[in-house]
């Protein structure tokens, strides 16, 4: 059993998550399942490792960019807050209706 190569390297689109981490467990399927000599085993745990830390290196950039964006997030509602607490009614509105 020889390992997957690497498809077109020229190509530059990355591999998405999904099939990273796909292609992951693959590799950990045939690791416990046995039955494989001790190159294809050594060959097989270099390529799960080589795609964990793809994997993990793409979580990490996801979690970066939900941290970035939930503090944009916070600045904006705090500047909204800030523009909330200027503001002052014009007086028409804190007179009482004349009957």
């Amino acid at each position: 059993m020889t390992p997957r190569k690497k498809s077109d390297d020229s190509s530059s689109q990355p591999e998405p998550f999904e099939a990273l981490y796909r292609r992951l467990e693959e590799t950990v399927a045939k690791l416990e399942g046995g039955n494989l000599s001790l190159e294809e085993s050594l060959s097989l745990y270099e390529e799960g490792m080589t795609l964990a830390r793809k994997c993990q290196s793409m979580l990490q950039d996801a979690e970066l960019r939900v941290t970035r964006l939930q503090e944009q997030f916070a600045d904006g509602t705090a500047s909204l807050r800030e523009e909330i607490a200027e503001y002052e009614p014009s007086p028409d509105y804190d007179e009482e209706p004349v009957e």
